[in-house]
């Protein structure tokens, strides 16, 4: 893809583009840029950061004709820290242990139920309207966290760079519709918001989760993890029973 940019700016953009932190810094700077906006709107779930940041980062790339994997270089340390920053999430769990014991049963009855019915729910409708195998395997662990998603796509057959499309996509909408839909439903408990969000919208609908509420952000954090487990060990069997 040819740069849009007019000559001046090009020349300043390729001196700048042959340093390795370029996309490291673009990437910091949207967030913070996107999330100042999410403040200023008062953290209204339909101004969410990541989509805006998105949205700032697809434009630059589109603007200067740079492509995904010249970014992804640049700003894989980001996509290092994703490991360090699930495992963190422990930490909450160990200050609200008492909490996560009580409610041991009833959160192993919703993950799965919201396991099955995630997977179930999406694969089903598209294989009834004909999708093949690899859009339905890539369909299969959409609410799951990226890393874990793409694996298994990949091992299944599908194709990871769809399963990643759609992994973002899930974990956005969840995060916008989380609020208002439970305040319609009248669903009040932190615990049962948080869950079902982290369930439902992986790493996306936590970090909006941690926004609202830390009790909310320590559920949706724990559902995350272990729907990421229960959806690899069910993929497999799920989608050789909606193929027959």
């Amino acid at each position: 893809m040819t740069p849009s940019l007019p000559p001046p700016l090009l020349d300043v953009w390729v001196y700048l583009s042959g340093g390795p932190l370029l996309w490291l810094t673009v990437t910091v700077v949207a967030y913070v840029i996107a999330d100042w906006i999410s403040a200023r709107s008062g953290r209204n779930p339909l101004v969410n950061p990541i989509l805006l940041a998105i949205a700032l980062v697809s434009g630059l790339l589109f603007a200067t004709g740079t492509s995904y994997r010249t970014f992804f270089d640049g700003a894989q340390f980001v996509h290092f820290l994703l490991g360090p920053a699930t495992v963190a999430l422990a930490i909450p769990l160990v200050r609200h242990f008492g909490t996560v014991r009580r409610m041991l049963l009833p959160m192993l009855a919703a993950l799965v139920a919201g396991s099955v019915t995630a997977i179930v729910s999406a694969v089903g409708i598209a294989a009834l309207l004909g999708a093949p195998r690899d859009v339905l395997v890539a369909l299969a662990p959409k609410s799951v966290t990226a890393a874990i998603a793409m694996a298994i796509s990949r091992e299944l057959g599908g194709e990871p760079a769809l399963t990643a499309v759609l992994v973002i996509i899930t974990g956005i909408l969840g995060a916008i519709s989380v609020t208002p839909l439970f305040n319609d439903l009248k669903i009040e408990p932190w615990e049962a918001r948080g869950f079902a969000v982290g369930l439902a919208s992986h790493g996306i609908g936590t970090a909006r989760a941690f926004q609202v509420n830390p009790v909310a952000g320590l559920f949706a954090g724990l559902a995350m993890a272990l729907n990421a487990v229960l959806t690899a060990l069910i993929v497999p069997p799920l989608l050789h029973l909606i193929a027959h």
